[in-house]
């Protein structure tokens, strides 16, 4: 009786010694001799912060556009003045005013009194005579108040006593208008001259009356 239950009892032993051998371990079963197991790798690095305004770069400030002496894009640039000018009438008895437009260069102010003489070359009316037409108004330079202006003066260029006096009238009356000249320097082909046309004797300077 005693052997018929030792021997049950080894057989219930070697039974559950089986059952256990038999199984094996979910995961080891899922994985090869002499693989590497490898874990997803998830990218962490923090993201890059947009930069703020105040951290980008400036634009360096573009200059305006400059203009040339041309004309182009300077409109700012050209100085419009009216004057008035003295012609003569076809008998050459009295001067007569005409009012005129001159423009110069900002940056070339100097210009704007041979700009002046240039008007006494043309009247642009049958009625009125130009005393200086055939003239020619090489310089005007003001310097400590005092305009020197260089004219040369070919013979059909020379009028009478009568006319010389009123050309020189004229040219004064144009130059003095700029308050800020004070005298008149007339030379003739860079020279003082004693007189303009061979009439009127001419002063050096010529002062505002």
């Amino acid at each position: 009786m005693n052997r018929k239950r030792w021997t049950l009892g080894m057989i219930v032993l070697l039974l559950a010694w089986s059952t256990g051998c038999g199984q094996k371990p979910q995961a080891a079963s899922d994985v090869k001799p002499g693989t590497e197991t490898r874990q997803p790798v998830t990218d962490t690095a923090p993201p890059v912060a947009a930069e703020s305004p105040e951290q980008q770069p400036e634009e360096p400030a573009k200059e305006p556009a400059k203009v040339n002496a041309s004309g182009q894009q300077q409109a700012e640039q050209v100085v419009k003045q009216q004057i008035e000018t003295y012609y003569t009438d076809d008998q050459m008895l009295e001067l007569r005013t005409a009012t005129v437009e001159i423009t110069y260069e900002k940056e070339k102010e100097q210009d704007k009194y041979l700009a002046a003489l240039q008007t006494l070359k043309s009247s642009g009316q049958s009625a009125m005579f130009a005393l200086w037409e055939k003239a020619e108004f090489r310089s005007a330079n003001l310097k400590d108040g005092v305009l020197t202006v260089d004219i040369h003066l070919p013979d059909e260029a020379r009028l009478g006593a009568g006319g010389e006096a009123l050309a020189l009238e004229a040219l004064e009356r144009t130059v003095f208008q700029f308050k800020e000249i004070q005298a008149v320097d007339l030379l003739v082909d860079g020279d003082p001259a004693e007189t303009l046309m061979g009439h009127e004797e001419l002063e050096h300077p010529i002062p505002r009356n």
